[in-house]
């Protein structure tokens, strides 16, 4: 609910503007937070109502921003010709305050009913360490670790996860900006290059819970990294095919496909960070990894249009988003096939200390049974054929 009012004050500051730098702390700035503030409670409060289900459950609730983006493109264009560009932020600054209604919806679970012997030693419990909480004060490392687990970095699955997502992220938002410049340059009229944008969304709109109900199935979930590399694959191979389109309709081929592609991605991009952390610590996961990925989602665009103004050609920018996401495919194919054989190794290996454990034990009980049993038998012979008390004393 923060997050949306934030992004409401950021468009509507936005709306005040003079200056580029000024557009870069409201939209940029505030309305950045904002969206930040939005997607982290967002993305964890799934991980909190949903296990079994919980790819479909990521797929359709990623599929919100397609279903609007679908129709934003021609919007904000009917916007910016009807109102200009201060009556279309004050109006995208209102819609944004649906976001606090979003919020208001997200509840916590009920804990489970129990009866009232049991209440009353949880509350011992509960009274006894929050003794323990007061006495025992946390260090500041110890504070920031609760919200940002930096143990993480020793994590085999994140350190390949998030290097992948590195190297994707300089290539990935670029030819999503650019598509509608890209299009005019082809001598395309505003509104139809700005259809292809909600063309790339509808097909993104039906990708995400598509993909999801794929990535849920008992095939496909055991090796979901595997599904996300090949996704992030489909998604370069696209890029790269862009320059071979040279009019309208191949155009919309392209975003059709780069919708599908995208979708795919955006559906199991989080699903993929879940299944290596596990829930309890997504959240801080989810920090981390928006924290590190900031550096390459500000500087691809920028990087992309000075390649643009350098060689005058847009397709050249393709390609090499094209050839960055297909390298950060491949190096996520190979690091999640290398990891999931060190598990099957590690996994193995634990089996075997187990079961060398319980021989062990088991061989350390047989000796003693012996040996008591070796004792009475050699007790009892030597008791039969002792002389009895009377023949002693004769």
């Amino acid at each position: 609910m923060v997050g949306g009012l934030l992004c409401c004050v950021g468009m509507i500051l936005a709306s005040f503007s003079n200056s580029v730098v000024q557009l870069y702390i409201t939209v940029g700035f505030i309305g950045g937070l904002g969206l930040a503030f939005n997607l982290q409670p967002a993305l964890t409060i799934i991980g909190k109502y949903f296990y079994r289900k919980r790819p479909i459950a990521n797929g359709l609730a990623m599929a919100g921003s397609p279903v609007f983006l679908s129709t934003l493109a021609p919007f904000n264009q009917f916007l910016f010709n009807t109102y200009g560009w201060k009556g279309s932020f004050l109006i995208l600054g209102a819609i944004f305050l649906n976001a606090c209604v979003a919020g208001a919806l997200m509840r916590p679970l009920e804990p489970k009913k129990t009866t009232t012997h049991s209440k009353k030693k949880i509350g011992i419990k509960e009274e006894g360490s929050g003794s323990n909480k007061i006495r025992k004060k946390k260090s500041l490392a110890q504070k920031i670790n609760e919200y940002l687990d930096f143990s993480l970095f020793k994590h085999r699955g994140f350190l390949i996860y998030l290097s992948g997502n590195v190297i994707m992220f300089l290539g990935f938002f670029a030819p999503v900006i650019f598509l509608a410049p890209y299009a005019k340059d082809q001598g395309i009229d505003e509104y139809s290059a700005a259809f292809l944008l909600s063309v790339m969304a509808f097909v993104d709109m039906f990708a995400r819970p598509s993909i999801g109900l794929v990535a849920n199935s008992k095939f496909v979930r055991p090796r979901i990294q595997y599904f996300f590399s090949l996704a992030v694959l489909f998604t370069g191979v696209c890029h790269l095919l862009c320059p071979l389109a040279k009019n309208y309709s191949s155009l919309v081929v392209y975003a059709a496909f780069f919708g599908f592609g995208f979708g795919s991605v955006s559906s199991i991009l989080f699903e993929t960070l879940m299944d290596l952390v596990g829930a309890p610590r997504f959240s801080s996961a989810v920090g981390l990894v928006t924290i590190v990925e900031c550096g390459p989602v500000l500087l691809g665009p920028p990087l992309a249009g000075k390649l643009v103004d350098v060689t005058k050609k847009y397709e050249y920018m393709y390609i090499a988003c094209g050839a960055i996401v297909v390298t950060a495919s491949i190096w996520l194919l190979i690091g999640n096939a290398i990891n999931y054989r060190l598990l099957a190794k590690e996994r193995k290996q634990e089996q075997a200390r187990k079961k060398e454990a319980r021989s062990h034990e088991s061989r350390e009980a047989e000796p003693l049974s012996k040996s008591r049993q070796d004792e009475v038998a050699v007790k009892t012979p030597q008791a039969q054929n002792a002389p009895s008390e009377r023949e002693t004393n004769i």
